[in-house]
């Protein structure tokens, strides 16, 4: 088992990747990302860390259906207000992980968290 200092910087990796895919809006970064928390997901179970992949792997998801959503929308162009709301909401889930990373702390539980993802 990795030490939660390799973990925690595993962790900032993610983080980098999904800004990186946010700010240049790319694919690989964010699926290079999700595909790391999926590949060390059992190494982080029942650490403080646990909350942050999970956080992670539901922005992605979640991110990815609205992003589908706002696409398919762009036909009638409502889906660029979709496109731009996902785009922030987005950005707010890395800041926001990635500011409790840094305290050390796990990121809260939202309406959403069910256990077992």
């Amino acid at each position: 088992m990795s030490d939660e200092k390799s973990l925690k910087r595993l962790t900032t990796v993610i983080y980098a990747l999904q800004a990186a895919g946010a700010i240049v809006p790319l694919v690989i970064p964010w699926v290079v990302a999700v595909v790391l928390n999926y590949v060390k997901k059992d190494e982080v179970a029942g650490t403080w860390l646990e909350s942050h992949f999970r956080w992670q792997i539901r922005t992605f998801w979640f991110g990815l259906l609205w992003v589908v959503i706002g696409g398919v929308l762009t036909l009638v162009f409502v889906g660029f207000a979709v496109l731009f709301v996902a785009w922030i909401w987005m950005i707010y889930r890395i800041v926001k992980g990635w500011l409790n990373l840094a305290e050390g702390k796990p990121v809260p539980a939202g309406p959403l968290a069910t256990a077992g993802t």
